[in-house]
């Protein structure tokens, strides 16, 4: 039973600290991340709410990971709606500051909390959310720092063409996130690999 309510705590930890972290990130107003510029361009150019185009991209992420063996669970259900809720009330409280200083610093405080939450809830072994799952799907042979790069900056790119914009916080995710989530991951001893083989 322990071992089994660790898990759960690491998930359900996990999701609330991500969630934090995506709104200290959207309150920098520097930039999202890569997967939220690909849904929002598509939400732009197929005319649809951001939530459908959100919840379509989502399940076709999750399915191409499942063929490469990265299998959804529980994890990966409860890490869209409870990261979901926690932005929700992140902000709520977090204003967004309109000194430039103030959101570069929310934006460094993002990037920490945004990889703990990462780590964490994929340590959790129960299920990957869309775009960890995709970038775990080719880890091995590539590493899991590099393939989430890849997959942030596939869909930063794709969606800046389809008219979503970018920023300096769009760049900072492609090229540190990854990594930082990876050095987290290691620092606590965490294996963030779902069911793929072994971990390079």
């Amino acid at each position: 039973m322990a071992p089994l309510l660790r898990r759960y705590g690491l998930l359900l930890g996990g999701c609330i600290v991500l969630g934090i972290g995506v709104g200290f990130l959207l309150r920098a107003d520097l930039g999202s991340d890569g997967y939220s510029t690909l849904v929002n361009g598509v939400a732009m150019s197929l005319d649809v709410e951001f939530w459908v185009a959100n919840l379509g991209i989502g399940v076709v992420f999750v399915a191409l990971a499942a063929l490469r063996k990265v299998i959804p669970g529980v994890g990966t259900v409860v890490q869209v709606f409870l990261v979901g809720a926690t932005v929700t009330v992140a902000l709520d409280v977090l204003d967004r500051p309109d000194d430039l200083a103030l959101r570069i610093v929310f934006l460094a405080i993002a990037f920490p909390v945004l990889a703990l939450g990462i780590a964490t809830y994929l340590g959790s072994q129960t299920g990957a959310g869309p775009t960890e799952a995709a970038a775990l799907a080719w880890d091995p042979p590539v590493p899991f720092r590099w393939t989430y790069s890849a997959v942030q900056g596939g869909g930063a790119l794709i969606g800046w063409l389809l008219g979503a914009t970018v920023g300096v916080g769009t760049i900072a995710v492609i090229v540190l996130l990854g990594p930082l989530v990876d050095l987290i991951a290691r620092a606590l001893r965490l294996d963030v690999h779902q069911g793929t083989s072994e971990p390079a």
